[in-house]
């Protein structure tokens, strides 16, 4: 697999640099109050932009960031986010190239995990994340106030350790 030193990140506001090569907008959406010139963009690919429900649970809260990247990972093996990658992977080799996102926190965006992944030459994170499942909150009415023992039923009724009454939500 082809390793791309030559990929940069950007926000898409920030003025064009000279060294910035092609450069490639990887949000779903046009940035708000952006004109197509002013934007200086080479190449809009929406199709590698994580999906709509990902990008709403995500919302930038950046202790989400390290399971947003796996889910987004995950979303990457679909076959049409796939092509995406795969055509971002060939011009990474070709060309120095700019990932520009509207995020404010751009090092914590879609295409902060798309810039190491094209650097390494990696489709996985390093490591899964702690947390997998949804908002650890979730789970809270399943949790015994006597105990701490977790409840397999929704919405439970007893604890299944010590058997003390859970209050419903």
């Amino acid at each position: 697999m082809t390793v791309a030193p030559g990929v940069r990140l950007r926000r898409v506001y920030d003025e064009p640099s000279a060294d910035d090569g092609r450069r490639v907008l990887v949000d779903l959406l046009w940035p708000r109050g952006l004109s197509r010139d002013a934007a200086h963009v080479d190449e809009w690919l929406r199709a590698i932009a994580p999906s709509g429900e990902l990008r709403r649970w995500y919302g930038h809260v950046r202790e989400r960031f390290e399971v947003f990247r796996w889910r987004y990972c995950d979303e990457l093996l679909e076959p049409g986010r796939a092509a995406a990658l795969e055509h971002l992977r060939q011009l990474a080799g070709r060309e120095t190239i700019t990932l520009l996102t509207a995020a404010r926190d751009f090092e914590h965006s879609q295409a902060a995990v798309l810039a190491q992944m094209l650097r390494e030459g990696t489709l996985t994170p390093v490591s899964e994340p702690q947390e997998r499942g949804g908002d650890p909150a979730c789970w809270l009415p399943r949790v015994c106030r006597q105990c701490g023992s977790m409840a397999d039923a929704d919405p439970p009724t007893t604890c299944p350790a010590c058997h003390a009454e859970m209050p419903g939500e």
